[in-house]
């Protein structure tokens, strides 16, 4: 719902607001500031980009291990049959 939002509120935004609203941040937080502020959102999505992909390798090695381990308790099962 959020993101909705978000995208229709950016939407709407015409080329002299946009101006505006640049102007308005420059002069709230300075021109010197304003680097540093976006390096650290460009930090923040690298590190949450990064969580999330250990968070995917994560869940991929429990579900190998998990196949592993059927698939070795059906070994013994297999191996009753075949002496049969």
């Amino acid at each position: 719902m959020e993101t909705i939002l978000i995208s229709s509120f950016i939407g709407g935004l015409r080329g002299w607001e946009f101006i505006v609203i640049a102007l308005v941040v420059l002069l709230l937080f300075g021109a010197k500031r304003i680097p540093s502020m976006m390096r650290n959102i460009g930090k923040g999505i690298h590190s949450f980009k990064q969580g999330i992909e250990d968070a995917k390798e994560e869940i991929n090695r429990e579900v190998q291990r998990a196949d592993k381990g059927s698939a070795s308790e059906k070994a013994p099962a297999e191996k009753i049959e075949e002496a049969r």
